[in-house]
């Protein structure tokens, strides 16, 4: 279902103050989402355009074997609401977590999504079971494999939301009986990666507006966008402090940890882990690290297997 055809970016805005979202909420978001790509406040009205824009490129989303974690990350984000955004401004024709169809309805707006003569560009959330042909993995009575495989290569770029379809998530964790893979293990195609268990919604949304506005950003050796996932958690972090002057909590309870000391020795893998969590917060308001609990290293290609125990330091 095409929530947006025929609307113009005055008519979007418009919509968005009907539903609650004010201008000015509006393009806070956007000038969020021009820091989270580097860019300064005069960028935010770019983000705006693109998010407004009269005619915009169909959006396929499609869930695999995962949580439904991503989507409920991105439908939670506040100022605006990322679910807003969707069902005002932005083309998302097949996304069967938040579309009303079911059955054969949305199997037929699938099929339409993906025939239009305009092209559109496959989101996908999950792994890829691919043991029996992907028969461990059935959506609408077809392997997400085959569906996946199918769709892929058609689209006009393909954008891969969590380390599950990034890189095969816990699904592909030992000893994956599935035999789990990701997108581009499934597939053979370079997918633009938004890492992490679930990734922050602004670096998915940036990561939109940059393949809308400037083309495909430049990735990193495993695919994540080098200006949201181009330094480690560790040097951003504000307990850095504590680290260099070996300042250690050494338990969850203690008065150190009270005191905002290091999480190192109670297994933080930051120093290991690209992400800009500590820049980007989640909801603009608090990560991991900042609430107390150590970085487990989610952005990172199978982090189940290499982090691991969580709680302590390999």
């Amino acid at each position: 279902m095409n929530f947006s055809v025929g609307l113009g970016r005055d008519d979007a805005e418009k919509r968005l103050e009907q539903n609650g979202v004010s201008r000015r909420d509006f393009m806070k978001f956007c000038a969020t989402v021009a820091a989270a790509m580097g860019m300064g406040p005069a960028f935010a009205p770019k983000v705006a355009q693109a998010l407004t824009a009269k005619r915009r490129p169909s959006v396929v989303w499609l869930h695999n074997a995962e949580c439904t974690g991503c989507t409920e990350a991105a439908l939670r984000t506040i100022k605006p609401f990322i679910d807003s955004l969707i069902l005002d401004t932005i083309s998302l024709d097949y996304q069967e977590t938040i579309m009303a169809a079911a059955g054969e309805a949305a199997e037929e707006a699938l099929h339409h999504a993906v025939e239009s003569p305009d092209g559109f560009y496959l989101v996908v959330e999950g792994g890829l079971p691919t043991i029996e042909a992907g028969n461990w993995g059935m959506v609408s009575g077809k392997p997400m494999l085959e569906t996946t495989k199918k769709l892929a290569p058609k689209a006009k770029g393909v954008i891969c939301i969590g380390t599950c379809s990034c890189y095969g998530g816990i699904q592909k964790a030992k000893p994956n009986p599935s035999q789990a893979v990701s997108v581009t293990e499934a597939t053979g195609i370079k997918t633009i990666n938004i890492a992490g268990c679930p990734p922050n919604p602004i670096n998915f949304v940036g990561a939109v507006v940059h393949v809308l506005e400037k083309g495909i950003p430049e990735l990193d050796a495993n695919g994540r966008p080098k200006i949201f996932f181009g330094e480690l958690v560790h040097d951003n972090c504000e307990r850095l402090k504590h680290f260099e002057n070996s300042e250690f909590a050494p338990s969850f309870d203690s008065e150190e940890a009270k005191k905002g000391y290091c999480l190192y020795e109670l297994g933080c893998k930051g120093p290991v882990t690209y992400n800009n969590c500590p820049k980007v917060l989640f909801n603009q308001v608090n990560w991991p690290v900042k609430a107390g609990h150590p970085c487990i290293g989610c952005s990172e290609p199978d982090f189940w297997d290499t982090m691991t125990p969580f709680y302590e330091q390999g």
